[in-house]
């Protein structure tokens, strides 16, 4: 009986390391790390630097405003230019165009017609909001429009604090086929 009892627990504790053994052999590991960092989207709106004739100074300068002083029939530089950063994500660039001298501007060389010409069109239920034709990638510069002419006959008096102010807007494209879907989602409000 002892020998029995011998034989048992030497099977026992050979079946017993061939387990822990088989265990031993048998594992693995693996990780994997994620790093999540947030994409952006940014934008940057400036013109040439003009004086009050609306001619660009030299040397060249971007700023964020200009003074006009306002004559019939007179051409003025305003080149509104839209930077997207070169580390943005692709995005759908969007303008509005608050224009205060709208009534006097020349009719063949005013803003509404080189926005067009720009590949700028009417965003519907947005008064003065227009969008770009294409979503564009980081490191793009997108103008809005060039200059604006007063017309030869307009009576600009009336006209003395009027403003022309552009605001840019910028959503990200990834999940947006069309810029008015962007637009729509964005909660931008004109």
């Amino acid at each position: 009986m002892k020998k029995t009892l011998t034989i048992i627990l030497a099977f026992a504790l050979v079946i017993a390391m061939s387990v822990a053994g088989t265990v031993a052999y048998l594992t693995s590991q693996d990780s994997v790390a994620n790093t999540f960092t947030v994409g952006k989207v940014k934008i940057t709106l400036d013109e040439a630097k003009v004086d009050t004739n609306g001619a660009a100074v030299t040397p060249a300068e971007r700023v964020k405003a200009n003074s006009y002083k306002l004559i019939p029939g007179h051409t003025y530089t305003k080149d509104p230019i839209i930077h997207v950063d070169a580390n943005s994500e692709k995005c759908w660039l969007f303008v509005k165009v608050e224009n205060g001298i709208s009534a006097i501007e020349d009719s063949t060389n005013n803003i509404a017609a080189q926005l067009a010409t720009n590949g700028w069109s009417a965003v519907t239920g947005a008064a003065g909001v227009y969008a770009y034709k294409q979503s564009v990638a980081g490191g793009t510069n997108v103008p809005v429009f060039g200059s604006f002419q007063i017309a030869g006959d307009a009576d600009v008096a009336n006209y003395a604090n009027a403003t022309v102010v552009v605001t840019a807007y910028a959503v990200q494209a990834d999940g947006f086929d069309t810029a008015a879907a962007a637009w729509t989602a964005s909660g931008f409000r004109a």
